[in-house]
């Protein structure tokens, strides 16, 4: 399998996947694919060695787990650190992803998570001493993940 070749099944596989990737076992999948289950526990062996899936991650409630406060901070970090800089983001303690954008002044989002504002605030401190400039900081209501639906726009059978 080449970067950027998948075939329908293994398309399919993605999608039921994203929708409920704990609950959803190749069973599930392989009667909605008409397949055996061993047909498509290959697949998904195959999406993971070729670096496809790179993990199944927890979606967490942070708010119920006592962590009210969510915010993306955007940073500008300078073009030739934006990589370094980026990784050493994912160490400060609160944080929950790191996004690397590729062009303009804007280029480095931060998630984080506090349980007050002096936690905030200490997670912006910490970005700035390791030379992120933060741009701005917005407070998230809620975040809502769905799966990729053009996984089965594609026809064809490749």
């Amino acid at each position: 399998m080449k970067d950027g070749e998948l075939d329908s099944i293994d398309r399919h596989i993605l999608y039921y996947l994203q929708q409920d990737a704990r609950g959803t076992s190749s069973s599930d999948i392989a009667e909605k694919l008409d397949l055996s289950p061993s047909t498509v526990r290959t697949r998904l062996n195959a999406l993971e060695e070729n670096g496809i899936v790179r993990g199944y991650h927890i979606d967490i409630d942070y708010d119920r787990a006592g962590y009210p406060l969510y915010t993306k901070i955007i940073c500008t970090a300078p073009v030739p650190e934006r990589s370094d800089l980026a990784n050493r983001a994912r160490d400060v303690r609160g944080v929950t992803a790191v996004r690397e954008i590729m062009t303009g002044e804007r280029n480095v989002y931060v998630n984080a998570i506090g349980k007050d504002h002096d936690d905030l605030n200490r997670i912006g401190e910490e970005l700035d001493e390791i030379g992120l400039t933060i741009v701005d900081e917005q407070l998230i209501r809620d975040e809502y993940v769905c799966p990729y639906h053009g996984f089965l726009d594609q026809d064809d059978d490749s």
